[in-house]
């Protein structure tokens, strides 16, 4: 029975970076106006005063560097402290279909087959720019697919619960090959007035082709088993939706100068401490799990694709799988330079960092968030 193969991936890159001391510089600009501002209630002990933010305490707290970004200078902007992207018209390719086009397009490059042999469109990402129509089939159409498409959204998971899907779709019909994108803008859901969380995100968008083996060309990875898991939790959460400006008592009106979409709760929150409690023992858990029930040594593995969340959580997941510190070849970090990219991480390390492996050889693909969620994908090299 043929099986389900990695065949291609992409990546685009925003070109504008923002290094941990741009932002640490508007930020702190920020919160020293904030401070100037409530100066009378900070005195009467009726609201705290915010504290500077430092590039020591944000390597130290995530081993992020920088951040790719669409937009730098409102971000930057210490009036503004958020991206500006402007609205396109309906007529218009959206900035995320163009950003995951760019990825798909170097994807299908990369594969050497026409688009006529793909089938389908995913795509998998932690926000979506609206309900309707799908961003797949915008993503579809743009790049000429017959077929269907649709969105999925499972916050920093998307990618590995997109690749189950693209490989379940194949035991069905192996005459086509499926295309997944995770276009992430993070910056637009990022809340760059919190201190605990104003650096942790950037934009980027991947692209990866799944098809059938019987079909595959020479090179690839074969996938060796998929698994995913949720567990309910509040710790990583945001309210933002559709329902917000009928809310009325939960803030003002949209439209206002603090409309719903700007509350702290309608962006990104987390509890981070409680998430690393939590998540490490369930992610490391479920790969040496996943691996036993597929007879491979997880003390074997030649790399670990993991998430890019945060430095010290890929580090103890690291340990635990491989059973003592891993090197940084076996253990790829790309959140230095591309910080955390939600549903994209794993796979950017996956794109960038798969040399050297001889055919056989055996990695995991693996990302975990929001939910909790969490997937693993384990694959084999191709000759």
């Amino acid at each position: 029975m043929p099986h389900a193969v990695i065949a291609a991936t992409g990546l685009f890159t925003p070109e504008q970076s923002i290094s941990n001391a741009e932002l640490v510089a508007a930020y702190n600009a920020w919160a020293e106006r904030w401070n100037a501002d409530h100066a009378l209630q900070i005195a009467e002990g009726d609201v705290a005063a915010l504290t500077p933010s430092s590039v020591e305490f944000i390597e130290k707290a995530s081993g992020i560097k920088s951040r790719f970004v669409l937009d730098k200078a409102g971000v930057l902007d210490p009036a503004r402290m958020a991206p500006r992207i402007p609205e396109r018209g309906n007529d218009e390719l959206s900035i995320m279909a163009e950003m995951a086009v760019k990825a798909a397009r170097q994807a299908i490059e990369a594969w050497g087959k026409p688009v006529s042999e793909i089938g389908a469109v995913l795509c998998a990402a932690s926000n979506m720019p609206r309900p309707y129509p799908a961003l797949a089939v915008e993503v579809q159409q743009a790049l000429g697919i017959d077929g269907f498409g649709f969105d999925m959204n499972v916050a920093c998971s998307s990618a590995t619960f997109g690749i189950k899907t693209a490989a379940d779709f194949l035991t069905n019909d192996p005459t086509k090959a499926v295309l997944m994108v995770n276009p992430e803008v993070c910056s637009a859901h990022l809340n760059f007035t919190d201190r605990d969380s104003h650096f942790i995100f950037g934009d980027v968008a991947t692209a990866l082709i799944v098809e059938a083996s019987d079909r595959a060309g020479p090179g690839g990875w074969d996938i060796l088993g998929t698994r995913l898991k949720t567990v309910f939790s509040n710790n990583i959460r945001n309210n933002f939706g559709f329902l917000n400006r009928w809310a009325l008592e939960t803030g003002a009106a949209v439209g206002s100068d603090r409309a719903a979409g700007q509350q702290d709760d309608k962006l990104f929150i987390q509890q981070g401490r409680k998430v690393f409690k939590d998540v490490v023992p369930l992610v490391s858990d479920m790969i040496v799990d996943h691996a036993g029930d597929l007879g491979i040594d997880p003390q074997g593995l030649k790399r670990l694709w993991l998430h890019q969340a945060n430095i010290n959580m890929n580090q103890m997941i690291g340990r635990k799988v491989l059973g003592r510190d891993p090197t940084e070849a076996e253990n790829v970090i790309i959140l230095d330079e591309y910080a955390n990219t939600s549903s994209a991480g794993s796979i950017i390390a996956f794109h960038l960092h798969n040399d050297g492996f001889d055919a056989g050889e055996t990695g995991l693909i693996c990302s975990f968030g929001a939910g909790y969620s969490a997937g693993t994908v384990f694959v084999r090299k191709r000759g």
